[in-house]
């Protein structure tokens, strides 16, 4: 109990602290955080250290676990501005977490018709969600290694240890799968995690809300890697950005029963309508590049619809 931030527990599932040391004890071994012991004490199991653990660093098997938060100046990773190590569980620090992240995403000052508004560079929304993604589908026996974020001036880059169970251009609409799906299972409870597969459409929602270039999904090997990118005009995208931005929005499409169309493409991108024949390109690169394709070839110029590559 001294280990324990076993009052967060009781606050996450948004139910009283029991009465008596018996009683709280008994609630934590039902979800297996803690066990009892021959000796008739208790034994602090990795699940409860990981999700509740005061101070990750006292429990030497999971102080590499701890997510490391890593601000840079610039774009690269020369000039460290600031480099911090959570120090709590996961579930009982996560808030806590995030908002520490949130203090260090830069912001952009918008101008609506009567007020100014400060906005973070990226959304909260998109950032909860990889982050929590990160904790949770990370290889925990992968040694001396563990969940980071880095902040650049230009994007946040998430990684964890562990390569993704599923091919990262399906991450929008494929059910989810976990390798550590106890740990998913209470995350999921605390409402900090969905364990409904959509966490990244989520994402690339919020991406599209905000007019961002479309997130970026990577392999390293032995690690997942989500990269956020902050706000770029269109006419400044690369061909790749504008290619991946097409098929997501694809994807985000074809999991709600709808159509990519240059409508849809150009809201998506904030484009005029007289520069639809811009968006019509965009649509051809990626239909070329194999991202996308046409749904009913029979279908009229102006009336084409189009879905993901394996749709």
């Amino acid at each position: 109990m001294r280990l324990l931030d076993y009052p967060a527990y009781f606050d996450l599932l948004e139910i009283p602290l029991p009465d008596g040391r018996g009683a709280i004890l008994e609630a934590l071994a039902r979800d297996d955080l803690i066990q009892a012991c021959d000796a008739g004490d208790w034994n602090i199991t990795n699940l409860g250290a990981l999700l509740f653990a005061k101070k990750l660093e006292e429990v030497p098997a999971l102080k590499r676990k701890a997510i490391r938060v890593i601000h840079y100046k610039g774009q690269g990773r020369l000039d460290t501005l600031r480099e911090q190590t959570g120090g709590k569980g996961y579930a009982s620090g996560f808030e806590g977490l995030i908002g520490f992240i949130m203090t260090l995403v830069p912001t952009n000052e918008v101008i609506g018709q009567a007020l100014r508004r400060t906005l973070p560079m990226f959304p909260e929304l998109a950032v909860r969600e990889l982050v929590a993604n990160a904790l949770i589908h990370q290889n925990l026996f992968a040694t001396g290694t563990g969940p980071m974020v880095e902040i650049f001036d230009d994007r946040m880059e998430i990684t964890n240890p562990g390569e993704p169970l599923v091919d990262t251009r399906r991450f929008v609409d494929t059910p989810p799968k976990s390798r550590n799906e106890v740990l998913a299972s209470l995350m999921r409870r605390f409402r900090i995690c969905e364990e409904r597969g959509s966490g990244i459409d989520k994402v690339v929602a919020q991406v599209e809300l905000y007019q961002l270039p479309a997130p970026c999904f990577e392999v390293p090997e032995g690690f997942t890697r989500a990269v956020l990118f902050a706000h770029q005009p269109l006419v400044k995208m690369s061909k790749a950005d504008r290619i991946r931005a097409c098929y997501l929005h694809a994807c985000l499409k074809r999991v709600m029963r709808d159509y990519l169309t240059n409508a849809s493409l150009r809201e998506r991108f904030g484009v005029e309508e007289r520069n639809k024949a811009t968006v019509s390109r965009h649509i051809r690169e990626a239909v070329e590049d194999g991202a996308i394709r046409l749904f009913d070839e029979d279908a009229a110029k102006n009336q084409r619809k189009y879905v993901p590559y394996w749709a």
